[in-house]
């Protein structure tokens, strides 16, 4: 039995056995468009506390003053040397997020009053 070129055994029209893979629907500084950044720079500077943030996974979140959900924040919008711990307060911009622009991410997030514990720098190894 002949199997016609560019099918791989299991009849799939994939010659090449990559996979396919989605686009993310997180904005990261590198993926984000200039329309984006300006709308984003166009919002006011609010302030927060870090709820969560895992280094190994590139993201936490953040939790408003002013009330209301908890905002993503990518590990490429933390501008400063220190690695975020829970309970620093930051300040950032808000960030729709596409394709509803429903919901926002924190972008621009600096801190602005680290918690006592040891914060490590972004070029020190993790313990």
């Amino acid at each position: 039995m002949s199997r016609e070129v560019g099918f791989n055994n299991d009849d799939s029209p994939n010659k090449t056995n990559t996979h396919l893979q989605l686009p993310s629907p997180i904005i990261t500084r590198r993926n984000r468009t200039a329309s984006t950044s300006e709308r984003a720079l166009g919002n006011p500077v609010e302030t927060g506390k870090i709820k969560s943030f895992c280094r190994e996974k590139g993201h936490g979140f953040v939790t408003p003053v002013r009330g209301g959900e908890d905002l993503f924040v990518h590990i490429s919008d933390i501008e400063g040397e220190y690695v975020p711990l829970p309970g620093d307060e930051v300040m950032y911009r808000l960030c729709p997020i596409p394709p509803k622009f429903e919901k926002n991410q924190a972008v621009h997030v600096r801190i602005v009053h680290l918690t006592p514990e040891k914060h490590l720098k972004w070029d020190e190894p993790m313990p």
